[in-house]
């Protein structure tokens, strides 16, 4: 069995460690700062706790020793903190971040580490990448490159058509950071919010607009090789017009403390949502403009003896699988891995992996 350790007892991070505890090939310890947290996780007898503030000197460093690798489910702020303490002790790193700044030490710490790291394993970044490289794997020449992502509530009841289904801190991160893009083949910042578009799937109208984090690696791996790249964010209409006052007009944007107590207090969380993946490549092959398009819809369901939301079984199903691969020799054991270098038919037919391939649906058009 190889010894894990997993940052955050949140809803993410205490469905990681109730899925690699259930396989029996993992032993994992769950670490909190915060005792209340660790106490509701309802976790299998198998997963130890450990109440540590990892931001106390050495503390975290003390906790790798012997470790085969370390998970981060914590709050964006604390990625780097993590990172350093996994480079420190030796042990694995895998992360489901979506900060763009965090990543970058991330990848600065791996150039020295003997062990391997590996941030963004989530959904988005994450397995949209993975997805994404696929599809432009089959073409001779890039023309766009369209992602899109929503964790949506099944029944929106409110004007901002949204709950609560994972991190206040991150949903609030990447709706106020810059945002990679690449625009006639240049890599630039968009501003988060904006170049907001409409679309219908399965009957039902949506909008997405550019939130940051989502691409990646990405945009660094595809750079000088497509014209168009972007990542946008899928919301049910009108969700972006309120964000947009919240943050601009009222100011909210330079007090996101102000902004996370309004939301944890005002908007219920739920269970019962969908996660939507809806990526778009265009280009040619033998000469003829094509287009492929891949599109899953994941819903909320029971996961053992618990319902596990969308958004809980999307996120976890892809860092779990990560680490198996890891695990197992598929992956490198040493330096900074991306999402793209994970082939899609191997995370698939992963256990953890099946998560997604159970659901997928996946349409190639010709244009």
């Amino acid at each position: 069995m190889k010894n894990i350790v997993v940052v955050g007892a949140g809803k993410i991070g205490s469905t990681i460690a109730e899925m690699l505890a259930s396989t029996g090939d993992y032993h994992i310890t769950l670490a909190d700062r915060s005792a209340a947290q660790l106490g509701a996780a309802e976790l299998p007898e198998t997963v130890e706790t450990l109440e540590l503030d990892i931001e106390a000197p050495g503390t975290l460093e003390a906790a790798l020793v012997g470790r085969f690798a370390v998970l981060s489910a914590a709050p964006f702020h604390l990625t780097t903190r993590i990172a350093e303490a996994a480079a420190s002790a030796g042990v694995h790193y895998l992360d489901l971040t979506e900060d763009v700044v965090a990543t970058r030490r991330v990848k600065h710490l791996a150039r020295s580490a003997n062990s391997a790291f590996i941030p963004q394993c989530g959904l988005a970044p994450g397995f949209i990448s993975i997805v994404a490289n696929d599809l432009a794997s089959r073409f001779d020449t890039l023309e766009s490159v369209r992602m899109r992502v929503g964790a949506l509530p099944q029944y929106p009841s409110n004007a901002l058509n949204y709950n609560l289904t994972w991190s206040t801190d991150g949903v609030i991160n990447e709706y106020c950071e810059p945002c990679e893009a690449i625009v006639e083949g240049e890599l630039i910042e968009v501003p988060p919010l904006e170049e907001r578009e409409e679309f219908s799937l399965d009957g039902v109208t949506y909008e997405a607009f550019n939130t940051s984090g989502g691409l990646g690696t990405l945009a660094e791996t595809l750079k000088g090789k497509v014209r168009t790249l972007n990542y946008r964010t899928i919301r049910y209409p009108g969700h972006a017009a309120i964000m947009k006052a919240l943050l601009n007009d009222l100011g909210l944007r330079h007090r996101r403390d102000v902004l996370k107590d309004i939301f944890e207090s005002a908007l219920p969380a739920t269970l019962q949502d969908v996660v939507i993946v809806f990526v778009t490549v265009s280009g040619r092959k033998n000469g003829r403009l094509l287009q492929e398009t891949y599109a899953n819809k994941i819903y909320a369901k029971r996961v053992g003896d618990k319902v596990r939301s969308a958004i809980q079984i999307t996120t976890a199903s892809a860092i779990c699988a990560v680490l198996d691969m890891l695990a197992d020799g598929s992956l490198p054991a040493k330096g900074f891995l991306k999402q793209e270098d994970i082939a899609l038919g191997a995370f698939l037919a992963n256990r953890f992996g099946r998560a997604y391939a159970q659901h997928e649906m996946v349409s190639r058009l010709a244009g």
